[in-house]
């Protein structure tokens, strides 16, 4: 996936523009549900796997445990790229809870997200097919995107 940038850090939290394709639109214009859900872990990539961490290595290996996705408008393909918001919500020694925001290309920042949705991601070793803590240096990154008022749920 080509990104319009690499994603920034922001006092709202990471901040990636994901493109939306054609093939993401339902008959409607609208962005698909599952195509969604698929763009939102687009914006997750760069976030957690390619982002100023060389020590902490969640690459090694991290699976979803659980997904929800609420829908407040429509978002339609000409709105494109979105602009995904992610940040922590909660923050364990084996998964962390990933909040998104999503808005159209020309939103403010600040007006309410078209969609929001959460993901429960767990620290997995593929190797050995068990999940696996967090090494400090995973917490310590991830803990630096938990929003105030959010630390220690």
């Amino acid at each position: 996936m080509l990104y319009e940038d690499e994603g920034i850090r922001t006092d709202a939290g990471y901040v990636v523009k994901v493109p939306v394709r054609w093939s993401d639109m339902d008959v409607f214009a609208h962005i698909n549900h599952a195509r969604m859900v698929t763009l939102i872990e687009e914006a997750r990539i760069p976030w957690l796997f390619y982002d100023e961490r060389p020590t902490a290595s969640l690459r090694e290996g991290c699976v979803v445990a659980d997904l929800h996705v609420k829908y407040r408008e429509q978002v339609r393909h000409d709105e494109g790229p979105i602009a995904v918001t992610m940040f922590v919500t909660q923050l364990r020694a084996v998964d962390v809870t990933v909040g998104y925001e999503v808005r159209p290309r020309d939103a403010d920042p600040a007006d309410k997200p078209a969609v929001v949705a959460s993901t429960q991601l767990v620290a997995f070793d593929v190797e050995a097919q068990r999940l696996r803590r967090f090494t400090p240096a995973e917490k310590d990154y991830l803990a630096s995107f938990q929003r105030p008022g959010t630390a220690g749920k």
